[in-house]
């Protein structure tokens, strides 16, 4: 046997429907904020990354599946969604439409790492991306994208933390501190730490090997180092969002582990799967654009992990929709009457019913027992009477109530 391969999962019939009502809902609200969905291939040139994501972070170390194809190119599945949206923005010209450009995704991602709870190295991602506004205002309405999911999910749990790391300038003062403050322990600190010392040392924040988190506890605050135009735009923020009723933590240990992220940053964070884990998150992406060949846009997003999601509604048994009950069984009562039964239930499928026959050679007995394991709301009999008078009994099986009609109305009565 050919198991599946270590880190993906198999959505089984009987289990999709949870997937289909998360979808949806996902769907209409992004679609009452006025994003509309973009869809990027499922691998790129892996220089898109290398770019766009950033080489000192985990995800183009150690977590990417690359490869070379058969033109000698190398390629990456796509480890995450923003890069893919950015190179589309700019290679189809969607700056020269109105702006802001409101986007979001449903994608597959692919990330080689420990699978863990909620995360696998296959997994899907709800993702949001506005290009072509610096204002504060565009912050906030993402992370209200994701509140509003949470709301419509009946999800009150997770919390919204918020941080800015400042942009380009404000950056070079704070990695100078950082990098003085660390100077007197690195030796101790992991490999990964060590290499981002001198490349990247924001980086280091987001390492979650234990000695290295007890190391940086007491680092220096991004906050602490804002320029005044960083400042003012966060404090801003927090200003609109409790304008606006949303609930928020100032958490300055909220740095995000992809280099393209400037100015705010934040995450919406849960316990609902054992320790904290964070179901969404996001920031601003000012320099990306022009990183992967664009003009300077600022831009602001989030992704969301949608096998977390389910897990932690499931966790708090939340309503994850109804599986779908197909609505009538037609049941021959002979091979006799199996080519009538056959041609009545593709009719009723041209009438939009969902409709179903034996095609196993089944006695009825049998067919009655497969009809109720299957969940039939109704079940119709036919046998060479029903065919020459033309009328057909339909039981309902809530409750064994039996309806007479003729064969040609059963949508009708149906509906």
């Amino acid at each position: 046997m050919i198991n599946i391969p270590k880190g993906t999962k198999d959505v089984v019939p009987d289990a999709a429907y949870k997937w289909h009502y998360l979808e949806d809902v996902v769907r209409k609200t992004a679609a009452e904020f006025g994003f509309k969905e973009i869809r990027t291939p499922t691998f790129e040139h892996t220089e898109l990354f290398l770019r766009g994501v950033g080489e000192t972070t985990d995800i183009v170390n150690k977590e990417m599946y690359t490869f070379t194809d058969k033109g000698d190119r190398s390629i990456t599945l796509k480890p995450e969604g923003t890069a893919g949206v950015a190179r589309a923005y700019i290679e189809n010209c969607l700056g020269d439409m109105p702006q802001p450009v409101k986007m979001y995704y449903l994608t597959p991602v692919f990330r080689y790492e420990r699978p863990q709870a909620g995360r696998l190295r296959e997994h899907h991602q709800f993702g949001v991306e506005l290009y072509g506004s610096a204002s504060p205002y565009a912050d906030a309405e993402v992370m209200l994208v994701a509140k509003t999911l949470f709301d419509k999910l009946g999800l009150t749990e997770p919390v919204l933390n918020i941080n800015s790391i400042g942009c380009p300038e404000c950056r070079k003062k704070y990695n100078a501190a950082l990098k003085e403050y660390l100077a007197g322990n690195i030796d101790k600190m992991c490999a990964s730490c060590r290499e981002r010392f001198d490349k990247n040392p924001l980086r280091i924040l987001d390492c979650k090997e234990p000695g290295c988190k007890a190391i940086t506890a007491s680092a220096p605050k991004t906050l602490e180092y804002l320029c005044d135009d960083c400042r003012a735009h966060f404090e801003k923020l927090q200003s609109i969002l409790s304008s606006a009723g949303v609930e928020f933590r100032v958490n300055p240990s909220v740095v995000r582990g992809l280099d393209y992220y400037t100015g705010t940053v934040f995450e919406f964070i849960s316990s609902a799967i054992g320790a904290q884990g964070t179901v969404c998150g996001g920031g601003r992406y000012n320099n990306l654009v022009s990183e992967v060949g664009g003009k300077p846009t600022p831009a602001v997003g989030f992704g969301m992990g949608l096998e977390r999601l389910i897990m932690i509604l499931e966790n708090l048994n939340l309503y994850l929709g109804e599986p779908e009950t197909p609505t009538i069984y037609i049941a021959p009562t002979s091979e006799a009457e199996a080519e009538a039964a056959f041609s009545v239930v593709g009719e009723l499928r041209k009438k939009g019913v969902s409709a179903e026959c034996d095609i196993m050679g089944r006695s009825l007995k049998a067919q009655m027992k497969y009809a109720g394991k299957r969940g039939y709301a109704f079940v119709a009999v036919m046998g060479a009477d029903e065919i020459n008078s033309g009328k057909i009994k339909i039981k309902r099986m809530s409750d064994g109530v039996e309806t007479e009609c003729a064969i040609s109305d059963i949508a009708e009565v149906l509906r």
